[in-house]
Order: structure tokens, then sequence, then C-alpha cells
């Protein structure tokens, strides 16, 4: 399974998460893509995108294009560092085409 992390996603999730096959867009040269182009980018390789923008459920027909999505509730670093255990859940556990999304405990 193969993961893609979106613009401003903080790349520790990358760091920290090494047992998964994580790329970002950066590094795959997609910076200025819109999401839908994106997600025909993605599509051939990539089955989950971790993303903090809220729209992306409303915007994607995500079981037709096979695609899963993560949504994190902040792009803060050590909030993320926060959400790791919950981050690796969500991405053991997720099916094709839904969407999860995670949320800091209160």
């Amino acid at each position: 399974m193969k993961i893609l992390l979106d613009e401003g996603v903080p790349r520790i999730i990358q760091k920290r998460l090494d047992q998964f096959s994580i790329s970002s867009v950066e590094e795959m040269g997609w910076r200025a893509a819109e999401n839908g182009a994106l997600f025909d980018l993605m599509a051939a390789t990539f089955q989950i995108f971790i993303t903090t923008d809220k729209n992306i459920p409303h915007q994607q027909n995500l079981k037709k294009r096979g695609i899963s999505v993560i949504l994190l509730p902040t792009n803060q670093i050590p909030l993320v560092v926060e959400l790791l255990p919950k981050i690796e859940e969500a991405i053991s556990t997720i099916g094709i085409g839904e969407f999860k999304e995670i949320e800091i405990a209160s």
C-alpha cells in the first residue's frame, strides 16, 4: 500500500511511520496539481491520500477512483506527532474508497 502526503502535511509522518511506503506531493513533482488532477495522477500508484483539506470528501468520488483519504485536523507538527498512533491505525484499517477523519482528543 502506497501513501501520498498532500502539500502542507508534515513530513514527520513519513519519517516516523517508515514501515509504510509514503511519498509527498512535492517529491512526486505534483505540487501545483489541483485535487481532481492530483487524484488522476496518483490513482495508478497510490491508495491512500493524507491531507488537511476538509473539502476533499465533498469534491471527489473516492470509491470511483479507488483512493482512500485520511483527513488530519491540523498540520502543526507537535499535534501531528501526538496523532501518529491514530494515523497509523487509520492507515492500517482504512478500506478502499473510504474517508477517515482523525480528531484531536479533548
